[in-house]
């Protein structure tokens, strides 16, 4: 079982299973959100996370044209999950929020047509321009 919370600790996930998938995304929206040159993602079954304490919503419009709910922090602002309309049986959480530096490493790199040119990814991990699908 693994623990995400954000950097207060008043916002927190219980997560019961391990994640179904852990990506990066370079999209400039991802970027802006986190304030580094690309997130880190791990997407959990949303059957397997509990939620406790208060998060502020942010929704936001993806590059897809459907909605992201943002959580986030509302004492700390830390975002530590969010909700897509596109998955909507998975839940994302922000890997940095699980505070784990022996986390699974991410197998997708997303959205690289915006990435910095100085981020260097090996061979394990795949590449898509866009989305998954894209």
């Amino acid at each position: 079982m693994a623990n995400a919370q954000c950097a207060c600790g008043a916002l927190r996930l219980m997560l019961s299973e391990p994640p179904q998938l852990t990506a990066l995304c370079h999209c400039l929206a991802c970027q802006r959100r986190t304030g580094a040159p690309f997130s880190a993602n791990a997407f959990y079954s949303i059957g397997c996370v509990e939620i406790s304490g208060t998060s502020t919503e942010f929704i936001r419009t993806a590059e897809s044209g459907r909605k992201v709910r943002m959580h986030f922090c509302p004492t700390c602002g830390s975002t530590v999950y969010w909700k897509a309309d596109a998955a909507p049986s998975w839940i994302g959480v922000a890997v940095g929020s699980l505070a784990d530096p022996a986390f699974a490493p991410p197998a997708l790199s997303v959205y690289e047509q915006s990435k910095h040119h100085w981020v260097q990814l090996d061979e394990t991990v795949e590449h898509f321009q866009g989305s998954v699908s894209g």
